[in-house]
């Protein structure tokens, strides 16, 4: 626990030094032969619909999971989970859906 709370106290401190470290010059990112911010939002983009589909994932792992034992434990309500679980996974992919627009809209 001791090891999970120092990396997370690590990670921490990057995240709040990082805008310091990556502060733009005052000739701009691509004056200085950097990355244009439309690069980064191509990067940053990725990364979000990485996370996005990966959550979502374990999101629809841990809901199927659950609608298994539900049906193992009480096969008479096998209507009503096999409904939620329907219901659940529409909502759990619509995260991914939602993060696939707005990158749609945001990157052109």
């Amino acid at each position: 626990m001791r090891k999970f709370a120092g990396f997370v106290g690590i990670m921490m401190a990057a995240l709040v030094l990082a805008p310091a470290a990556f502060a733009a010059q005052a000739g701009g990112a691509a004056a200085a032969g950097g990355m244009s911010t439309a690069t980064w939002v191509v990067i940053t983009s990725g990364f979000a619909m990485a996370i996005a589909s990966g959550l979502c994932g374990i999101g629809q792992g841990i809901a199927s999971m659950g609608a298994s034992q539900g049906f193992a434990r009480n096969p008479a309500a096998s209507t009503v989970i096999q409904n939620m679980l329907i219901l659940a996974l529409v909502l759990i992919e619509s995260l991914a859906l939602y993060t696939f627009v707005i990158i749609f809209v945001k990157v052109k």
